[in-house]
């Protein structure tokens, strides 16, 4: 019998289920399926454990079992991401024995272990709506509110994440945005409860909430078969409680269906892989690296500082994705020994190739950079975005399954926001998307305007505007809250993804 379990955010594992017993037989195939809810933006780890069951409790059910009374044949653990970025969704696992009472001469042949994964049928299904909102308020003092909608999902932890955002609709107090696409499965099921705010959009990044609503998928189909709209609410702290006060402003559901369309794993059991890059401001506004107020410094405690733990946080997820582990890293904003300043120079001080070897190798060429530069500035993007721009466009040029992720990490604000826009317009027809962490207490205006979902497409100098979306930007600053940032940085990229696959017509023909 195998008994599963799953790891929670405190690390301690929780049983999750068993299969049945399997009698007399040393290659058992068990037959009984666990559904589990993939979620790409964190690392599930399942935890696998082999008991022999006597033949005296063959008849008790296998939830009455107690463990303690069976023979452990031993474990074997992974992320749930091991498997599903198999080509054929099978993962092989040598089986250990975790309190080895044998001397460790007489180490035991455990056996394999196959786990393997399919996708459920419900989590292929997409939602397609078109919202409206009636009579909003307006926020602006000389013009209407300039609105647009937020949906977010509400994770375990009652925080909830941002899944999909519509355009702003200008100067309009009863828009009607353009149809939103949302995978069933990214939110969990159909009547997980949703979030759905509407914001009046403000270039400086601080945008008004003008009212919101919590609906599940299964209501929002209720509302538009009803053709009934929803009153907006706002809360209203009322002493130590949130009252909600109802508005006149209601949201309708012009229109509802679902399809069933190809799905991010579909993708990655045709083969495709997302390759991870990374990119660090060394500019000198980080502070004295050998100083404990740096943003740079590296704590001899073993601590880790702002740019470490967004590395790591955004590498533990991303990393199961690639095949070879070999990830470009780059610096930016430095002078390197006896060199000009370098707005893209190789972190692993290599004049020849960019790449290190795993999420270690990224922390290792890291610290050792730090050693070897000295900081100074501006801060420029545009060069990083470029070069990651290169390595997507000659791998597209050879017709490879492969679509980039570039992590930029930095303290500042960016001093060539024209060219950046301009790489990012060009980029925007690559498979590249952009994850951009601000560290530190700056004032991140103008990667609010970069990462365009939060307000309108980006334009280049020339008047091009982007084909889609690759930006995605969230500010570092309570670094306690880690996982929760991180998540909400990953949350949208296998959407990107998909769209960039969509627009392009690539299926997956595995």
């Amino acid at each position: 019998m195998v008994v599963v379990y799953i790891q929670e955010r405190d690390g301690a594992f929780t049983e999750v289920f068993r299969t049945e017993v399997v009698l007399n037989s040393l290659n058992p195939t068990w037959i009984t399926k666990y559904t589990i809810t993939y979620q790409f933006e964190i690392v599930q780890i399942l935890l696998f454990r082999v008991f022999d069951v006597d033949t005296q409790f063959h008849n008790v059910e296998v939830k009455m079992l107690k463990l303690e009374e069976q023979q452990s044949l031993g474990e074997a653990s992974c992320a749930l991401s091991e498997i599903v970025s198999k080509p054929n969704r099978s993962l092989t696992l040598d089986l250990v024995q975790r309190e080895e009472s044998v001397p460790s001469t007489h180490s035991q042949h455990r056996g394999k272990f196959t786990v393997h994964a399919e996708e459920c049928f419900s989590s292929k299904t997409t939602a397609e709506m078109t919202l409206k909102c009636l009579n909003l308020e307006s926020k602006d003092l000389f013009s209407k509110s300039d609105p647009f909608l937020v949906i977010s999902k509400v994770v375990e932890s009652g925080m909830s994440i941002p899944v999909c955002k519509t355009e702003v609709s200008k100067n309009d107090l009863n828009p009607t945005w353009k149809p939103l696409f949302l995978n069933i499965q990214q939110v969990g099921s159909k009547d997980s409860p949703l979030v759905i705010e509407c914001f009046n959009f403000n270039s400086n990044g601080k945008h008004d909430l003008i009212g919101k609503v919590q609906k599940s998928l299964a209501d929002l189909e209720k509302l538009h078969s009803g053709r009934e709209g929803e009153n907006l609410f706002l809360p209203t702290p009322v002493g130590h409680d949130n009252q909600n006060k109802a508005l006149r402003s209601k949201l309708f559901v012009e229109k509802y269906s679902e399809t069933v369309q190809y799905t991010f794993l579909d993708y990655l059991a045709a083969g495709f892989e997302l390759n991870f890059m990374v990119a660090i401001d060394f500019t000198a506004s980080n502070g004295n690296p050998r100083l404990p107020d740096s943003l740079h410094y590296i704590d001899p405690s073993g601590r880790l500082n702002a740019y470490q733990k967004a590395i790591y946080e955004v590498g533990e997820v991303l990393q199961f994705y690639d095949a070879d582990k070999r990830f470009p890293a780059w610096g930016f904003g430095a002078r390197p020994i006896d060199g000009p300043v370098s707005h893209c120079f190789n972190l692993n001080g290599s004049s020849n190739y960019c790449e290190v070897e795993g999420i270690r190798g990224i922390m290792m060429a890291y610290t050792s950079a730090l050693f070897n530069v000295s900081l100074a500035g501006p801060t420029l993007f545009g060069h990083v975005i470029n070069r990651a721009a290169m390595i997507a466009s000659q791998s597209l040029a050879n017709d490879a399954k492969k679509y980039f992720v570039l992590l930029i990490i930095t303290d500042g604000v960016i001093t060539d926001l024209q060219e950046t826009k301009d790489a990012l317009v060009k980029a925007s027809d690559l498979p590249l998307s952009i994850l951009i962490v601000g560290v530190g207490g700056a004032d991140f205006k103008e990667m609010e305007i970069l990462d365009a979902d939060k307000g309108e497409r980006l334009e280049s100098s020339t008047g091009r505007v982007a084909s889609r979306d690759i930006v995605q930007f969230v500010p570092f600053r309570d670094v306690q809250n880690g996982p929760s940032v991180v998540q909400e940085l990953l949350a949208e990229l296998p959407s990107q993804f998909l769209a960039y696959m969509r627009s392009r017509e690539i299926k997956p023909c595995s």
